[in-house]
């Protein structure tokens, strides 16, 4: 299983938000490249990035700060945060990062979804399912819909999606333990590769999630708040 521990950036910092609440933040370090490295130097072999203020189309604001976290480390960086078309897509490749993650874009233009999936393949084209109570949210988690998210997780897998970030977002920063449940259900009704995402708070979990498949885990405010040691997390998986 990856772990990928987690850099949220606003406003150029390294953020972390409680339950995606923008008006909840909590400042972990003026410069997230070092946050980057400080990671890699413990064996990470992924980093997950997001780009908070692209969730509020704020898009191009940390582009600089993402472009220096790419040189300043080796391996692989995942990206997402308000990628709604191609011409971000290719922005991102281009400034370094290895796998964008779509979210909004994926559930509202699956045509444009399976064009990007087609032209750049689907190990650079992730997908993000935010979800509250089972049903899917969008725009930076500020709208919930009806939709049902194993049901769009289904349908994602139809059109050739590969792996899926999955966030409960009520488990997100509250350091509660992840909803293993779901992740049971989308690993007995799909055959994706799922980054389970939030919630993540000790060493049990990991390997609850260990023992359940998972392709990966986002672990981030608990790195954060030091109640998981990184390289003890990496030497289990």
């Amino acid at each position: 299983m990856i772990i990928f521990p987690a850099i949220d950036i606003k406003d150029k910092k390294c953020v972390r938000l409680t339950q995606g609440d923008f008006d909840k933040v909590n400042v972990y370090g003026e410069d997230p490249s070092l946050m980057a490295k400080k990671w890699a130097g413990y064996g990470a072999e992924f980093i997950h990035v997001v780009n908070l203020n692209g969730s509020r189309d704020e898009v191009g604001i940390n582009d600089e700060t993402l472009a220096k976290v790419a040189k300043a480390v080796d391996v692989p960086i995942q990206v997402g945060g308000g990628i709604r078309d191609e011409k971000r897509v290719k922005e991102l490749l281009d400034l370094g990062m290895n796998r964008v993650i779509v979210g909004t874009m994926a559930i509202e233009n699956k045509e444009l979804l399976k064009e990007l999936i087609e032209k750049y393949g689907n190990d650079k084209i992730v997908v993000s399912i935010d979800a509250k109570n089972g049903k899917v949210a969008t725009h930076g988690w500020e709208k919930v819909s009806d939709i049902d998210s194993v049901d769009l997780c289904k349908e994602l897998e139809q059109i050739g999606v590969k792996t899926i970030v999955y966030t409960d977002i009520s488990k997100d920063g509250m350091l509660e333990g992840p909803n293993f449940d779901i992740y049971k259900e989308l690993s007995q009704k799909t055959s994706l590769d799922i980054i389970a995402s939030g919630g993540v708070t000790s060493i049990d979990d990991v390997k609850r999630l260990l023992d359940m498949n998972m392709y990966g885990a986002i672990i981030g405010k608990a790195l954060y708040d030091n109640r998981i040691d990184l390289k003890e997390v990496l030497d289990l998986c």
